[in-house]
């Protein structure tokens, strides 16, 4: 009998079991492909604030991103690296978001050096940007490390039943909570009003001449340089989605598609790709959080039906 069994070892999923872990509690997980094998895997992993106007989903962000780089410096420095943030605006919406964030952010704001607005392309250098002190983390092995202390399963989890008090997963392993963190993919329990919304990613780690010390984000987010190796990644292909789309992914094209978009904000020569990662993100329809009991749905409408309104 565990204490607690995760399913899903993405970001969410790992996180959630290393602090149930550092209360000493017996831990399992489940994953159908592997330890940040999907979206948390593909990811560029970069650790950077919302850039939005004020008000208090910016207050909340701003305290999250401050916790999240003490979090990954105190917890797993190994595997986080600090770097300076350079974000450019896209369009006129997006300036005139960064000029109120400016004059209304508590984060303590920087300067850009030359050589990297040397690296920019005209139009880049002509858009608002706002530019602090940031972080990237390498996800897969903070991943391992949160679980280390867990049982591991790879295994794809369809069967999971509640009763005397516990959790029976397959018919095999038992625990006293669960914890679904399977993200935006098909989701074990079938209810409609706990859905997230799934955007594809796709990063690549291409050699490059380009010497850059900034995390630079515009139209796609680029990695700084490490050792001639630059990642170019982008979350952002709500079209796709590995279980609904009847055409495989085209990773020619979307290796076309960063590229093109990178080039829009800075000077990149040739580049040879070394690596693709691709994965499913998730991200929430609203920002409404959800804790409480579950509530199931279709056994509510059929006691209740007349009673709701």
């Amino acid at each position: 009998m565990y204490d607690v069994a995760v399913i899903g070892a993405g970001i969410n999923g790992c996180s959630a079991a290393y602090e149930f872990l550092q209360e000493g509690k017996r831990v399992i997980v489940f994953d159908r492909e592997g330890i940040a094998s999907g979206g948390s895997g593909a990811a560029g992993a970069f650790v950077s604030p919302k850039f939005s106007k004020a008000g208090e989903l910016k207050e909340i962000i701003e305290e999250a991103f401050l916790y999240s780089m003490e979090y990954y410096e105190k917890n797993f420095s190994n595997f986080f690296t600090k770097a300076q943030l350079l974000h450019i605006a896209k369009d006129e919406a997006e300036e005139e978001s960064l000029r109120v964030f400016k004059a209304n952010t508590s984060l303590k704001l920087k300067g850009v050096k030359a050589e990297v607005l040397d690296n920019l392309t005209q139009s880049a250098k002509e858009k608002e940007h706002v530019s602090l002190a940031a972080g990237v983390v390498n996800a897969k092995p903070i991943c391992q490390k949160m679980i280390a202390g867990a049982k591991f399963v790879k295994q794809d989890i369809k069967d999971v039943v509640y009763e005397d008090g516990y959790w029976l997963i397959e018919q095999q392993y038992a625990a006293r909570e669960l914890i679904i963190a399977t993200g935006a993919y098909e989701s074990i329990i079938k209810e409609p009003y706990i859905g997230l919304r799934g955007v594809w990613g796709h990063r690549i780690d291409v050699k490059a001449k380009l010497q850059n010390p900034y995390s630079i984000h515009q139209f796609v987010s680029i990695s700084p340089s490490n050792e001639g190796i630059i990642a170019i990644g982008a979350t952002h292909n709500v079209h796709y989605h590995p279980q609904k789309s009847q055409e495989p992914y085209d990773l020619s094209n979307g290796r076309e598609e960063l590229l093109e978009k990178a080039r829009r904000t800075v000077n990149l020569d040739e580049v040879e790709i070394i690596a693709d990662y691709t994965g499913l993100r998730s991200g929430s329809h609203d920002y409404m959080p959800l804790l409480g009991p579950l509530v199931l749905s279709q056994e509510t409408m059929v006691c209740c039906e007349k009673k709701i309104r």
